[in-house]
């Protein structure tokens, strides 16, 4: 079960490393009656979660190899 989350994990690290997916959030600036005025964000994951994964899958792998012997 460890193998195959640490290759999930990789694999998940891998793809937020190469193709940097975006998330927006919305900010509200004014708001006076009925009157909203509003920009959205674009922000990108940044790059140390990809590497957390990574790592936290290669972890797992060597434990799950580990018990196995």
């Amino acid at each position: 079960m460890l193998r195959i989350l640490g290759l999930v994990l990789i694999l998940g690290g891998t793809y937020l490393l190469w193709q940097r997916p975006t998330y927006s959030t919305r900010h509200d600036m004014v708001e006076i009656g009925e009157f909203k005025a509003s920009y959205k964000e674009k922000t990108s994951v940044p790059l140390w979660i990809g590497a957390v994964l990574i790592a936290g899958g290669v972890g797992c792998l060597l434990v799950g190899q580990r018990r196995r012997a």
